[in-house]
């Protein structure tokens, strides 16, 4: 296993309060990779208009709710399940799979390896290479996979690395996965930022392939961190009928069923979200790419990893430099595979990130 060092996460506002002395509402988190148009007005007269709904139970089959993100993602509510978050389905696949030895696409988020240690289970990773703009050799990658490994996880597009894998190598992973048994996990989280989504998200995979669960939740796309509504689509009939036995009842509320009722039929505010972050994207990215101080990736999500390729500056530094201008980003030395010479931010309004690119480069 690899030793992940401390961090200061995108919700750690308080703890940067304590240390810094910066109210957390003066705070700009470039860290925490959440929409920055916060949730939709739509959102908000919804649920206040709903507000009774707490005096009662929800379904606690969530037809409606799976009927809703069905129609948002293009699939059957059959293959829908929710959860309190997309952690607790991250928890719930790897113990109910219960992995011996699972492979992981690195540097990503720790947690899947955490559960995974949990389980009793080891965790091997496949780097993703800096020489190859850490963009997955799927050749190559395939080449490695063995019957031994029970579990592969992905997280597509990748955090922090914001590259990700189309669909056309996922069909080819998934075919090579299905040879040796293994069962693929794949991360969503950041797909509905992506311009070409279409093209790199793996739901329509799910209908011919049983070996697949897609995770999604509300968090980053919706601004709702605090909702704690989660979604996976698998089409595995068996799995999904142990998922929802073993799952809590009601892990699910009923303001977060309301707010998933009305989000995921928002197209103004989706549109405006996906309008938003491409332009900034692309901006932020061609400012990068003339500085000589780093080297950006491209990135297909709502945040941008950035190698310091200028010497005597340290991603700690860096961090320190705009926490104390308010701007909080994203200290990459914990990730695997990346050192103190790389950072991470997500796209915020126009006139935010232009303070936050100033900061960057001075």
């Amino acid at each position: 296993m690899i030793k992940h060092k401390d961090h200061f996460h995108g919700s750690d506002l308080e703890k940067i309060e304590q240390i810094y002395g910066i109210k957390k509402e003066d705070i700009i988190s470039f860290s925490a990779n959440v929409n920055p148009l916060g949730i939709s007005p739509k959102l908000k007269e919804g649920i206040a208009a709903n507000i009774d709904c707490i005096t009662t139970y929800p379904d606690r089959d969530y037809l409606q709710l799976r009927k809703c993100i069905a129609d948002y993602c293009t699939t059957e509510s059959d293959n829908i399940i929710v959860g309190n978050g997309s952690t607790e389905l991250i928890s719930l696949f790897i113990q109910i799979q219960r992995p011996a030895k699972a492979l992981i696409l690195g540097p990503t988020y720790s947690e899947y390896e955490r559960e995974i240690a949990l389980g009793g289970g080891k965790t091997i990773y496949y780097p993703l290479r800096e020489e190859n703009d850490f963009v997955l050799n799927v050749n190559h990658f395939i080449s490695k996979l063995s019957e031994d490994i029970d579990m592969l996880v992905i997280c597509n597009p990748n955090n922090p690395t914001g590259t990700a894998i189309n669909k056309q190598d996922m069909r080819k992973i998934l075919d090579a996965c299905k040879e040796c048994d293994i069962f693929v996990m794949v991360d969503e989280t950041y797909v509905e930022f992506a311009e070409n989504i279409d093209e790199i998200s793996s739901v329509s995979l799910t209908r011919t392939y049983t070996n697949i669960a897609i995770l999604r939740g509300t968090s980053k796309f919706f601004a709702a961190p605090g909702l704690r509504l989660g979604y996976a689509i698998c089409s595995n009939t068996d799995l999904m009928q142990t998922m929802n036995q073993r799952k809590d009842p009601w892990s699910i509320n009923s303001i977060a069923v309301i707010a998933g009722t009305l989000m995921f039929s928002d197209k103004e505010y989706i549109h405006a979200t996906r309008d938003l972050i491409a332009k900034e994207r692309n901006r932020l990215y061609d400012i990068f790419a003339k500085s000589k101080r780093f080297k950006p990736f491209r990135p297909q999500g709502n945040f941008m990893l950035l190698k310091i390729v200028e010497d005597g500056i340290t991603s700690g530094e860096l961090f320190d430099r705009c926490i104390r201008k308010g701007l909080m980003i994203r200290d990459c030395s914990t990730f695997p595979y990346l050192g103190d010479n790389y950072i991470r931010f997500c796209f915020m309004n126009p006139e935010d990130n232009d303070r936050l690119a100033e900061t960057l480069l001075k």
